[in-house]
């Protein structure tokens, strides 16, 4: 498989530089940072949540992981992580478990962790397991300039 279309055309549209890079096949954030030479810090983790009232995708560095209580408290919902069919169904032109970190190009609410938007350059699945999208950290930014900037993820990974 190859970027989802979805991201792709998301890309396309707006007009952001961006390159793919390939790396050899894996399943975790962290085992794709290292098998692509990238800061764990620079690579966006999404982790697709849910409640009653719909779906957020958090977007966070993959050294991260999500603070659901935080997400409680800001929005007064009680998010749980989805369940795998609801990624397939989500994000149906993607390989299962590769959740591009964009969540405007699903129309999906997203939330960011801060700390993301101010790397020198960004890195997120492209919706398989052996390719990022690279960009430059102001441009992903400016991808998520709607999405609400908030510490929703704590370290876990030194």
């Amino acid at each position: 498989m190859s970027m989802a279309i979805n991201v792709r055309n998301y890309l396309d549209r707006t007009g952001i530089h961006y390159s793919v890079d390939r790396h050899p096949y894996t399943q975790t954030s962290m085992h794709t940072a290292e098998s692509a030479h990238v800061p764990g810090d620079q690579l966006a983790k999404a982790v697709l949540l849910r409640d009653s009232h719909g779906y957020l995708l958090a977007v966070i560095p993959a050294t991260h992981r999500v603070l659901l209580g935080a997400l409680a408290e800001q929005f007064g919902r009680n998010f749980e992580t989805a369940s795998e069919a609801e990624l397939v169904r989500v994000f149906s032109d993607c390989e299962t478990g590769a959740v591009p970190a964009l969540g405007p190009a699903y129309d999906l609410e997203t939330v960011v962790d801060p700390g993301l938007c101010e790397q020198t350059d960004v890195y997120f699945e492209s919706g398989d397991h052996e390719e990022l999208v690279h960009l430059a950290g102001e441009d992903f930014a400016e991808l998520l300039e709607d999405a609400e900037f908030m510490v929703c993820s704590m370290r876990w990974v030194h």
